[in-house]
C-alpha cells in the first residue's frame, strides 16, 4: 500500500479519528490536522490544537501516529504540534460546543457589554467597574459578570465579600452598596487569597454557569469583565454569550496597543461589534500646579484606534483617588467628567450602533 500512499489518503484516514470531547466531530473537520506532507520515506503531520497544554494532547498524538503508521508501512511518521490561530479557534469552538448562545429563561438582560484588553495591567477591570458604576448612577439596572476567573478583582473594588445564596430558580448574585449585581469566582471561595488553578475547559464551563445558572433578574446592562488576552476563557465568552459590543482598554505604550489590536482582530473574526477604545493611565496631573504629565510618554492609543478602525472613546488619567477607592471597596464613589463622556458614547453606540461625539450630551 505504501506505493499508493498519498496525502489525500492520509487525510481520509485521519478523518476517521473523532475528538474526545465531541465524538460527532473528526480531527480533519475541526481543523486539527493542519498539514500532511510526504517526502520520500517520511510523513510529516502537523496538528493545530486549541491549546498546546490541552488534556487531549497525548491522546491525539498517539491516535494520529498509530493511524498513519497502520497505512504507511516502512515510512517514518513524525507528528508535530502547534497552536490554532484565532480564526481556527472560532471555527473549532463553533463545531465542538455549538455556536448558539447559552440560553437562560430566568434572566431578562437587555444589553451585554464586554470589557477586554490584550494584556494584563492596563486597568481593564477598573474600567469595567467604572463603566458599570456610571451606568448605574444614571438609573440603569446593572450587573457585572467577573469572567476573569484566575484574576478576579471586581468583588474587592465594590467591597463585596458575602457568599452568594440560592434563590428559587438559581444562585442570587451579590449586590454592591449601591445595588449593582455582582458575580465572581472570588465570592465562592472560602479563602479569598486561594488561587484558581484550572485549565481552560474548566474555566470556560465556570463562565457559562455564571451566565446560565445565576438569577440575574431584570438588567438594562450586564458588564462582562473578560480575562486579558485571547485564550480559551475569552473565546468562551465571545462564543457563548450574546454580546452586544466590546469596549477595548489599552494604555499609552505601543506595546499595549499592539496586543490590544490582536484582541480587536479576534473580535472581528467572531463578528462581535467593537464599541471603541479607552486609554487608561493616559496621564497624571501635577498636584501642585495642575500640569498634565504624560507619565508613559506620548500616547499611541489614537493610532491604535485608527488602525483597528474604531472610535477613540476617551483618555482616563492615572488617578490616586481611584486607587484608594478601589482598595477600600468604594469604586462607586468615583467621579470623573471624562468617564461620563465615555459612558455617553457607549450608550449612544448601544442605542444607535455608532459611538459618535457626545459634546451635546449632559454630563452626569
Amino acid at each position: 500500500m505504501s506505493n499508493e500512499l498519498t496525502e489525500s489518503l492520509v487525510y481520509k484516514t485521519l478523518s476517521g479519528i473523532t475528538y474526545p470531547d465531541n465524538h460527532d466531530c473528526n480531527l480533519v473537520a475541526l481543523g486539527i490536522i493542519k498539514e500532511v506532507c510526504i517526502e520520500h520515506e517520511h510523513i510529516f503531520v502537523t496538528l493545530a490544537l486549541p491549546s498546546i497544554t490541552t488534556n487531549n494532547k497525548q491522546y491525539l498524538l498517539n491516535a494520529v501516529q498509530q493511524s498513519v503508521e497502520a497505512i504507511a508501512e516502512g515510512f517514518d511518521v513524525r507528528v508535530n504540534v502547534t497552536g490554532m490561530d484565532a480564526e481556527g479557534l472560532a471555527r473549532f469552538s463553533t463545531l465542538v460546543n455549538g455556536a448558539q448562545a447559552v440560553s437562560n429563561p430566568l434572566k431578562l438582560i437587555n444589553k451585554v457589554i464586554a470589557v477586554m484588553s490584550g494584556k494584563g495591567g492596563v486597568g481593564k477591570s477598573s474600567i469595567a467597574g467604572l463603566l458599570a458604576s456610571a451606568l448605574h448612577q444614571r438609573g440603569y439596572q446593572v450587573g457585572i459578570l467577573d469572567a476573569d476567573i484566575t484574576g478576579p478583582s471586581i468583588p474587592m473594588m465594590f467591597g463585596a465579600y458575602q457568599m452568594p445564596v440560592s434563590g428559587l430558580q438559581g444562585i442570587l448574585p451579590v449586590s454592591s452598596r449601591a445595588g449593582i449585581k455582582l458575580m465572581s469566582i472570588n465570592l465562592l471561595l472560602s479563602d479569598k487569597d486561594q488561587p484558581v488553578v484550572w485549565r481552560g475547559p474548566l474555566i470556560g464551563r465556570a463562565i457559562q454557569q455564571f451566565w446560565s445558572e445565576i438569577e440575574w433578574g431584570e438588567l438594562d446592562f450586564l458588564i462582562v469583565d473578560l480575562p486579558p488576552g485571547t485564550a480559551d476563557a475569552s473565546l468562551t465568552v465571545m462564543q457563548s454569550l450574546p454580546l452586544d459590543g466590546i469596549v477595548l482598554v489599552t494604555s499609552p505604550q505601543d506595546l499595549a496597543g499592539m496586543v490590544v489590536r490582536k484582541a480587536a482582530n479576534m473580535a472581528k473574526h467572531l463578528e462581535i461589534p467593537l464599541i471603541g477604545l479607552v486609554e487608561n493611565m493616559s496621564h497624571i496631573f501635577c498636584p501642585k500646579c495642575g500640569e498634565k504629565i504624560l507619565l508613559f510618554g506620548k500616547s499611541q492609543a489614537e493610532s491604535s484606534a485608527l488602525m483597528i478602525g474604531i472610535p477613540m472613546l476617551g483618555h482616563l488619567p492615572l488617578d490616586t483617588q481611584l486607587s484608594v477607592l478601589c482598595d477600600c471597596g468604594t469604586i462607586e464613589d468615583y467621579r470623573n467628567e471624562e468617564l461620563e463622556r465615555i459612558t455617553n458614547k457607549v450608550i449612544n453606540f448601544i442605542s444607535k450602533g455608532e459611538a459618535v461625539s457626545t459634546e451635546d450630551f449632559p454630563i452626569g
